[in-house]
């Protein structure tokens, strides 16, 4: 059975205090969960429903509807790089293509070491330092194809 580490439960405690009604936190705890787990599952939206008393179906539902929400296992860095107008007319395009010439993987696939997938999104909000991308937490801004390349390579040492 899949269960929230102890730490899990603490933040759980923590996000459903700043919501009057625990369903409204299903967002902020599906991040947490995916954090803990790597991904939402099946098991793992049957696990937040029971808890949250939500529907399985509605927690997958709503996991679908957002894009930073993955459906499958990612690895272990998961890079997100925006396209849309900003990021499209400063050159994102060519970043994508170093993303698939260093990785070797198409979006949505995860590389055979595990280490990383990546994926395109419609927007970081970071449009006046376009181009984007988001590994996790962390942003990167003003993308060339040789930054992207210093990313990954960092990011394969960790």
């Amino acid at each position: 059975m899949i269960e929230f580490s102890e730490e899990g439960k603490r933040r759980y405690q923590t996000i459903l205090s700043h919501y009057p009604d625990k369903r409204a936190a299903l967002l902020p705890v599906l991040t947490l969960a995916q954090r803990e787990f790597g991904w939402i599952s099946q098991e793992v939206a049957e696990y937040i429903g029971k808890l949250m008393s939500y529907p399985p179906s509605d927690v997958l539902s709503v996991a679908t509807f957002y894009t930073m929400l993955h459906k499958k296992p990612a690895g272990k860095h998961h890079i997100d790089i925006c396209k849309n107008v900003s990021c499209w007319l400063m050159g994102v395009y060519p970043c994508i293509d170093e993303i698939k010439r260093q990785l070797g993987v198409e979006k949505r696939e995860v590389t055979a070491d595990g280490k990383f997938s990546w994926d395109v999104t419609e927007c970081l909000g970071s449009c006046g330092t376009a181009p984007a991308m988001q590994v996790g937490d962390r942003y990167y801004e003003n993308l060339t194809p040789a930054r992207v390349a210093e990313i990954i390579e960092k990011l394969r040492n960790d």
